[in-house]
């Protein structure tokens, strides 16, 4: 029932959808292009570190040992609001809001306290997001490349979780580092808010969503992606190929709902992608195919 749930909803959301364009409705929003290439954890890790590949494409993250990892949805949704104000503002300063409340109606999360509750696990997130680092490689035939990002240089929460509504005497903000800001600003990935809204609750659907889209954008032919790659790239963590299969099928439905277009094909070897118009098309973006396998 619950899954059933989940899919009535996402339907609700692209009635709405496919009433008017992401630009006109509001709702145009990027992604940065180096984690969707390869994607966070989706689940709480034990390392300090994680791998995802993607083709000749590798990203790491490491954590502070006293923090770890992020994971899940949260940071997911973090992350895009970080990316779409950093490319709307062309600034690294980012002011989160004059009060907690007024931010998580932002992420589509509705403010509840205590241990378990989403003011606790926002904070938690941030604070994994904010103070982790991230290292692309890229091997190639001739050529060996890389990048060492840290995501912020300074961040200041002054929000209280007892009384979110209530504005703070200093303002909420979070400083992107340079060279993370630079990575934003020359290659954001266009995504519709209203889809990262209606898929928020799954960070793999989250994945998929933007990878599609992206890779759509300088797609020109048939490509069958073998499920053991697509396997490092979305969800190393299963014990099994198959499991994986399984998992990122299940997800790939609840895409298939918010990007009618996507044109994919489930066979035996892997997904079969054929070229289709990316959900949001934009002609400034430009892609680095060099980086790109999967």
């Amino acid at each position: 029932m619950k899954e059933v749930k989940s899919i009535n909803n996402i339907i609700s959301d692209v009635f709405a959808m496919e009433q008017e364009e992401a630009k006109e409705a509001g709702a145009l929003a990027y992604m940065a292009r180096s984690l969707v290439q390869a994607t966070m954890p989706h689940s709480k890790q034990n390392k300090p570190y994680f791998v995802r590949k993607n083709g000749d494409f590798s990203l790491a993250i490491m954590a502070h040992p006293d923090v770890g990892l992020p994971y899940g949805s949260i940071p997911r949704l973090l992350m895009t609001w970080l990316t779409t104000e950093a490319v709307k503002t062309k600034s690294r300063e980012l002011v989160l809001g004059d009060n907690l409340s007024d931010f998580m109606r932002e992420l589509e999360m509705v403010p509840t306290g205590g241990r378990w509750g989403t003011i606790t696990s926002l904070k938690n997130q941030m604070k994994r997001l904010f103070s982790c680092s991230i290292s692309c490689t890229y091997t190639g035939k001739d050529e060996n490349a890389g990048k060492n990002l840290f995501l912020v240089d300074d961040y200041h929460l002054w929000w209280s979780p007892k009384e979110p509504e209530q504005a703070a005497l200093f303002q909420s903000v979070v400083i992107l580092s340079q060279n993370f800001y630079n990575e934003i600003i020359h290659h954001p990935v266009p995504i519709d808010l209203r889809a990262i809204k209606a898929l928020r609750r799954s960070p793999m659907a989250l994945d998929i969503y933007c990878w599609l889209t992206y890779r759509n954008s300088y797609l020109k032919s048939h490509t069958l992606i073998p499920w053991e790659a697509l396997e490092l790239q979305f969800g190393a963590e299963y014990n099994r190929t198959r499991d994986f299969k399984a998992a990122f099928i299940k997800h790939l439905k609840k895409v298939g709902l918010v990007y009618k277009k996507a044109n994919v094909g489930i066979q035996d070897e892997g997904l079969l992608i054929k070229p289709s118009l990316t959900h949001i098309r934009n002609p400034q973006l430009k892609v680095n195919k060099k980086v790109i396998h999967a």
